[in-house]
């Protein structure tokens, strides 16, 4: 069990770190401490003690206590012992052991470690893990944006990674407020290049289906849009769907299924999904309906999720260069930290025609 003045000392450095006290605020009083938590004054003075040692509180003389620059006051000159805060949304699954591996193999081989944070494409778990990350000193950031198309409530804490003069690197998208360089994808032209590939192959009546709340996905839909802008014969043939990250998988598949069965002599050919994941659900649901992948409908994915081409069908789709991805964000970073200019990259995919589209 904590002792008092150990849960003292944690609620008011959360404080401090969440940004109730912000830097240089005055923080209350040793009596109103006392009064807060209700414990003695040695209680507060312990706790406070090892606030101010570790650099997180310091005092005016007669004037109180106020918060330090927490951010800044911690100096270490042995990169072996610093750490490279690397957060995405997720971590286990899916691409991301990939590029974190990416990341890991550049870091590792300049002395440099890895922090590892995971939102869950979560607002309240990006904010938590940047200021863990900032409290834990990192000498620099490579962050997936959260919910990227969206207003973020934490620009506030990417203020203070500003303010920190930490470099700081996103990758597959980024948040356009923000002039941190970037390492991503590029998804608009590569979209283009999957759906002018089905249109080519005879298929008209194209469904795509695309996560809207994260840039990915947006200029994965414009890609959509510019391939049928350039093939005018059937613009009118495509249909969008759209949904986001918060929507329940199998609320998102229903709404596919209601589009492919309303009028079966009006079913799409092909399908295209925001990426691999959720193709391979399509699949799943319309064998489940009766419905042939590819010879009823053609389905197709994006980013060549490694179990992609073991399923039956094997997937088409278009590979995200996961390890360079990481490669690139890594070495960007390391150059930031040797003070070199750091230039946003944009990365090339390229198209793998499998065993779940055919020529109609």
């Amino acid at each position: 069990m904590e002792t008092k003045y150990v849960m003292v000392k944690k609620s008011i450095k959360s404080n401090i770190i969440n940004g109730k006290y912000k830097i240089n605020d005055k923080i209350p009083t040793e009596s109103e401490l006392m009064a807060m938590y209700k414990v003695s004054r040695y209680t507060i003075r312990r706790a406070v003690g090892d606030l101010e040692h570790e650099g997180y509180i310091y005092r005016v003389q007669g004037g109180g206590m106020y918060v330090n620059d927490w951010i800044n006051n911690k100096v270490s000159s042995d990169r072996s012992n610093q750490n490279v805060g690397v957060v995405t949304t997720h971590i286990a699954n899916y691409i991301f052991p990939s590029i974190i591996s990416g990341i890991d193999q550049v870091i590792s081989d300049e002395g440099l470690s890895i922090l590892i944070g995971n939102t869950h494409d979560e607002y309240e778990k990006e904010r938590h893990n940047l200021l863990n990350m900032l409290d834990n000193d990192v000498v620099g950031f490579i962050i997936e944006p959260t919910r990227s198309t969206l207003d973020n409530p934490n620009l506030d804490v990417y203020q203070m990674i500003v303010d920190s003069g930490k470099p700081a690197v996103f990758i597959n998208a980024h948040y356009p407020q923000l002039n941190f360089p970037y390492v991503e994808t590029n998804d608009t032209d590569a979209e283009k290049e999957l759906v002018d590939y089905l249109l080519n192959s005879g298929h008209e009546r194209i469904l795509g289906v695309f996560q809207v709340d994260d840039l990915q996905g947006v200029h994965r839909m414009n890609g959509f849009i510019k391939s049928y802008q350039t093939h005018p014969n059937v613009s009118t043939s495509g249909d969008i769907m759209m949904y986001r990250s918060s929507d329940n998988i199998n609320d998102v598949l229903e709404k596919i299924k209601n589009r492919v069965k309303v009028e079966m002599n009006a079913l799409p050919t092909a399908i295209v999904c925001y990426n691999d994941q959720l193709a391979i659900e399509v699949i799943g649901m319309l064998s489940k309906e009766g419905i042939q992948v590819p010879d009823q409908i053609s389905v197709a994915g994006f980013d060549d999720y490694q179990i992609s081409q073991y399923i039956d069908p094997t997937l088409t789709t278009m590979i995200h260069p996961k390890r360079t991805m990481g490669h690139t964000a890594a070495q960007l970073l390391l150059n930031m930290l040797d003070g070199k200019d750091g230039g946003s990259k944009i990365l090339d995919s390229k198209l793998i025609v499998r065993d779940s589209t055919k020529n109609i």
